[in-house]
C-alpha cells in the first residue's frame, strides 16, 4: 500500500479510502469521568479502530451540545478540568496512533490567545480543531494560526446551508468537511435522518475533501448505512453515553471498547 502524505487527518482518511472503507472519526470531552478516566477511554477506543479522535474542550455553554454531552462537560468543569488536561488527552490521542483534533468552541480559543492555543495543540501532537460556532467570514485570525502551526482547520455545514455558504466553508476547510447531518443539537438517534445523504451529495460538487456525517448515529448499523454514502463516520453522544451509563470507571472504558468495535465493523461492513 502506498504511504499517503500530508497531515495525520489526510493520512487516515486516505488510508480508510485504500481499506475501501469510510474512516471512524469519535468524539469524548477532556476530563470526564476524569482527566485518567477520559485518556483511558480514548486510548480504547483507537485500539478498537477508531482512526479520528474528536477531544472536546469542556466549555460552560455548550449551545450545541446534546444531554449526554452536556451532562459530562458539567462533570468535567465541576472536576476542575484545565486546557492542559485537553492537550494531554489529545497526545495521549496521538501516541495511540489516531489523528488527533480538539472539538471546541471559539471563545475558549480567543481567551486562550488564537496563535497560543493553535501552538500548544500542535505541539501536543494535534491535527487540526473542529470549531463548530465559528464561520468562515469570521475566521482570519484562526486561519492564520493554523496555517502558521500546520494545523487542519475543520469547519461545518449543515441542511440548512446554502449553496454559498457550502462554497465558502469547503474553501477555508483543511482534513475534512463535518457535514451537521440534523439541524439542531447532538445527541443519539434511533434511526439516521434522511437529509443526511442529501447534505453529502449537496457538497460533493464543491469539493474533493472527504465529508464525514456526523449527529446522531449510535450503533454499528448506523454506522454502516452512512459509511456506503460518506467518506467518514462520527460519533460523539453513544460514546459518551457508555461512560455515563457505567458503574465505575472501569467499566465505562470497557463500554466505549465494546462500541467503538461494533463501529469500527459497521464502517468496513458498509
Amino acid at each position: 500500500m502506498t504511504v499517503a502524505t500530508g497531515s495525520a487527518i489526510d493520512r487516515a482518511f486516505a488510508t480508510a479510502r485504500a481499506e475501501g472503507r469510510a474512516a471512524l472519526v469519535g468524539y469524548l470531552p477532556a476530563g470526564f469521568p476524569s482527566v485518567p478516566g477520559a485518556i483511558d477511554a480514548v486510548r480504547a477506543m483507537v485500539e478498537a479502530g477508531v482512526d479520528v479522535v474528536e477531544v472536546g474542550l469542556p466549555y460552560s455553554d455548550p449551545l450545541m451540545d446534546g444531554p449526554q454531552v452536556q451532562a459530562a462537560v458539567e462533570s468535567a468543569l465541576a472536576g476542575g478540568v484545565r486546557i492542559a488536561d485537553v492537550f494531554a488527552t489529545v497526545a495521549a490521542a496521538a501516541e495511540a496512533g489516531a489523528a488527533a483534533l480538539v472539538m471546541t468552541y471559539w471563545n475558549p480559543v480567543e481567551a486562550y490567545g488564537v496563535d497560543r492555543f493553535a501552538a500548544a495543540l500542535a505541539e501536543a501532537g494535534g491535527a487540526g480543531a473542529i470549531t463548530p460556532d465559528l464561520i468562515p467570514d469570521e475566521a482570519g485570525p484562526w486561519l492564520d494560526a493554523t496555517a502558521a502551526h500546520g494545523l487542519d482547520p475543520v469547519f461545518l455545514v449543515a441542511p440548512s446551508s446554502t449553496e454559498a455558504r457550502i462554497a465558502s466553508t469547503v474553501a477555508v476547510t483543511r482534513g475534512f468537511l463535518y457535514a451537521a447531518s440534523t439541524m439542531g443539537v447532538t445527541g443519539t438517534r434511533t434511526a439516521v435522518d434522511t437529509v443526511a445523504r442529501q447534505l453529502v451529495e449537496r457538497v460533493r460538487p464543491h469539493t474533493g475533501l472527504p465529508v464525514a456525517v456526523g449527529l446522531g448515529i449510535s450503533d454499528g448499523d448506523q454506522a454502516a448505512e452512512v459509511a456506503a454514502f460518506a467518506d467518514g463516520v462520527i460519533v460523539g453522544s453513544a460514546l459518551v453515553r457508555c461512560l455515563l451509563e457505567a458503574p465505575d470507571p472501569r467499566s465505562g472504558v470497557a463500554a466505549v471498547g465494546r462500541l467503538a468495535g461494533e463501529l469500527a465493523e459497521g464502517v468496513r461492513r458498509r
